[in-house]
């Protein structure tokens, strides 16, 4: 099956004057303009090409590799605006339609976006502000597993969303959230826990044994920097321990209990001070 959006692998089986056009296993066919042939290309040949409508829409095959393809999401920039939306380009001679009702706000020429790609119901290619709906559950990962993914949106209600692999929901809960990221950011995660209706849960922290190490020389560091004084401790406010050491006041609490058992802080009323 040819779909519309996505690189497929298809077979070169007859030529005309128009290009080449090529086949699925079916015998289903998608021409390959002339503007992309080349002398290299040959009766029976298997070539990758990507699927999408041209300006007259029909279906059509390209060599041209656009930035992002179907159901995945990236940044891409605004040519021109007019009275049905903004064009993108997206690396294709045929810009892509980012449409008025898919903008969180509008878009403005010149400037650059994140979005997801998904097919309207005229099975067209059009481009989307509004991420979540385009991703998938069920993204093929179990706990503790690490995943690479976009920052796609801040909640205030639940936290960090994250679009792992580009393509797959994430969500990092806001209790979780030690640090300030922006749209766009890519981040490494650890699968927490997988929900029942498939979506990950996710942490940007290390698993407890492994972070402590790391924790307890940044709040060595900061000892040194601030001449072995530092006034927190485990009455801290946790909000003031996020501000500061960007952790939990749990992990704070097992970085500052490992620096005391090794003789490296004791504990004062109002904060820790470095054993010199």
């Amino acid at each position: 099956m040819i779909e519309i959006g996505k690189y497929q692998e298809l077979e070169i089986g007859r030529r005309s004057d128009y290009g080449l056009y090529l086949e699925d296993e079916e015998g289903e066919e998608v021409l390959l303009p002339n503007r992309f042939v080349d002398e290299t290309m040959k009766i029976g040949m298997v070539m990758k090409v990507f699927i999408y409508l041209d300006s007259e829409d029909r279906l059509t095959a390209t060599t041209q590799k656009p930035y992002i393809t179907r159901d995945r999401i990236g940044f891409l920039n605004v040519k021109e605006v007019n009275q049905v939306g903004a064009f993108l380009d997206w690396g294709l001679d045929k810009d892509l339609l980012l449409p008025y009702r898919e903008q969180r706000k509008p878009a403005e020429k010149g400037k650059r976006y994140l979005v997801g790609i998904y097919l309207d119901k005229s099975e067209r290619l059009c481009a989307t502000m509004k991420i979540y709906n385009i991703l998938k559950s069920h993204a093929p990962y179990e706990k503790d597993d690490l995943v690479r993914g976009i920052v796609y949106q801040e909640s205030e209600d639940l936290g960090l969303l994250i679009a792992v692999d580009g393509k797959y929901h994430g969500l990092v809960q806001k209790k979780d959230v030690i640090s300030s990221y922006v749209i766009g950011d890519e981040v490494e995660a650890r699968v927490a826990s997988v929900r029942a209706d498939g979506k990950l849960n996710l942490s940007l922290a290390k698993k407890a044994h492994l972070a402590i190490d790391d924790d307890s020389e940044l709040i060595l560091a900061k000892l040194i920097e601030a001449d072995g004084f530092l006034p927190y401790n485990d009455k801290s406010n946790p909000e003031a321990i996020k501000r500061e050491f960007k952790m939990s006041k749990n992990a704070f609490k097992r970085a500052v209990g490992k620096l005391f058992k090794s003789r490296q802080i004791i504990f004062e009323n109002d904060g820790i001070q470095l054993v010199k």
